[in-house]
């Protein structure tokens, strides 16, 4: 008896055959014809060198051989469907999970949905908060949105999309100021800082050759959200990603009289190692499109 697996058509044939007690049948599901299905059963039976079948009247009944064989090809095919049609679901009707920080959610992606999904109606995504800044990707989300330093940790697969840029940010009104104003006025003010972003005001002190002995720690948040609403209240200076306060400096909410300058962390899409999706090229052609329209005011 050869140690060769039987064709996967035979094997086919054969459990229909057992399912359905009947050659005409079995053809009948399979969209083959009677004489295709006898030749599949023929053949399965010499090369196992067993009889799968006897003949009751016009119907089949399973041998003993027959039986036992019947019982895994009955599971494996069950398998085999549901996986096949867990595959086809997530293909069509599943979203890309994509994580990034809260605030960057909330600030810069949720405002732009509608225009995503005018662009790309099909882009099916599902957005989540994920501050893990762990890789590989945590089990459930399919990409993520993070800053970072290069270089990126062996294995990872990042789209560079666009440098971070950092400035201080307040609100208009709260003292007289403009672009004409030094950064040394900020040293008057009172600073606003996030625990996530412990680095961003001594960054940009060094950047415009302020010492940083002179930073201040009047109010301290634990969210980077948190502190902009401070800013947006009147509270302080807050120091910001450019791209998380587009918003407020379009509508003139806050202003960046000092502009901004660029960390050394990029903006990168970081995806699984594999083949990349339809809906991940559409994602990625689309944030480059969005970040590439930044208002002129946060891109200087």
């Amino acid at each position: 008896m050869s140690s060769t697996l039987p064709s996967l058509n035979a094997l086919r044939a054969f459990d229909e055959a057992a399912r359905t007690q009947s050659v005409s049948r079995a053809a009948e599901q399979l969209h083959v014809t009677h004489g295709a299905v006898s030749r599949q059963l023929r053949q399965l039976e010499e090369q196992l060198g067993v009889v799968l079948f006897r003949r009751e009247g016009r119907g089949l009944v399973l041998t003993a051989e027959g039986e036992q064989l019947r019982a895994t090809t009955s599971q494996v095919f069950d398998q085999l469907l549901q996986v096949c049609s867990d595959l086809k679901r997530q293909a069509v009707d599943a979203p890309l999970v994509l994580g990034c920080s809260g605030s960057f959610l909330a600030r810069w992606f949720i405002p732009r949905l509608d225009r995503m999904q005018q662009q790309y109606p099909d882009l099916n995504i599902h957005l989540t908060a994920s501050e893990d800044a762990q890789w590989p990707l945590k089990t459930g989300v399919d990409a993520a949105l993070r800053f970072a330093e290069p270089p990126w940790p062996a294995g990872a697969d990042v789209i560079d999309l666009a440098p971070e840029l950092i400035g201080p940010v307040i609100k208009p009104g709260l003292v007289e100021l403009d672009r004409t104003t030094t950064p040394e006025r900020l040293l008057e003010l009172p600073l606003l800082h996030t625990e996530s972003r412990a680095q961003a005001w001594p960054l940009w002190f060094r950047a415009v050759g302020l010492d940083t002995r002179r930073i201040r720690r009047d109010k301290s948040f634990e969210h980077l959200n948190y502190m902009l609403e401070a800013a947006l209240v009147g509270l302080g200076v807050a120091i910001a990603p450019a791209y998380l306060v587009e918003e407020d400096l379009r509508t003139g909410r806050l202003v960046a009289p000092w502009g901004f300058i660029e960390t050394p962390a990029r903006l990168g899409l970081w995806l699984p190692g594999g083949s990349r999706s339809s809906s991940v090229s559409q994602l990625i052609d689309w944030l480059q499109s969005e970040l590439n329209r930044a208002w002129p005011a946060v891109s200087e």
